[in-house]
């Protein structure tokens, strides 16, 4: 990270055109959700797949669009280097090279994709992780829906926190029963809460 900080590389950018429905001392709060919410490496999570690395490198360059005719490979070639605690897998120059010239013919006036927030925590807030656990679930839950939707943005509060993501805690959150989550909870959603566990 003192990589990223000393050559001044953008990884977090909070979002420049959606407007927060309210704000807060201790951050904003989307009601419709944004996707212009950026947070590379905000945990201790590792890269684990070559389509995160890709996503994570294509955000960087995006984030960054100075560094496209110079210094984006010399940061690729950082992020890529696991002894540098990035990534959890080798990868070969050849490999590299190729995603970075796959990310170069990517339009970049197009936003990456990236997953809809609704709560936006500022870096310093004071909170306990039970506090934030609590403003979650107070606006994420007052609509007592167990969305698809409602219960991701749960899971992503839930793991933020470093905590293990369980139907019981999301359940807690949004006011309803296990049984309400269970059924909302389809393969995808299932397979998300088990790679943000296995993250912990």
């Amino acid at each position: 990270m003192q990589y990223l900080n000393d050559n001044r590389i953008i990884y977090r950018r909070n979002p420049i055109n959606d407007l927060p429905s309210q704000v807060f001392e201790w951050g904003k709060f989307y009601e419709q959700g944004t996707y212009e919410c950026y947070e590379l490496f905000r945990s201790k999570a590792k890269i684990n797949t070559f389509r995160s690395l890709k996503w994570h490198l294509l955000v960087l360059l995006y984030l960054n669009p100075d560094l496209y005719e110079n210094g984006f490979e010399t940061l690729c070639k950082h992020i890529a280097y696991k002894p540098n605690n990035f990534i959890t897998f080798e990868i070969s120059e050849d490999i590299l090279m190729d995603i970075i010239s796959n990310i170069y013919k990517i339009d970049l006036e197009r936003p990456p994709n990236n997953k809809s927030r609704k709560i936006i925590f500022k870096d310093i807030t004071g909170l306990t992780k039970s506090e934030k656990l609590s403003i979650v679930g107070k606006l994420i839950g007052r609509s007592k829906i167990a969305t698809k939707e409602n219960i991701y943005e749960c899971m992503n509060a839930i793991h933020d926190m470093r905590e293990c993501i369980t139907v019981q805690t999301i359940a807690r959150m949004l006011g309803c029963s296990t049984r309400t989550v269970y059924r909302n909870l389809d393969n995808q959603l299932k397979t998300e809460k088990n790679l943000l566990n296995s993250m912990i």
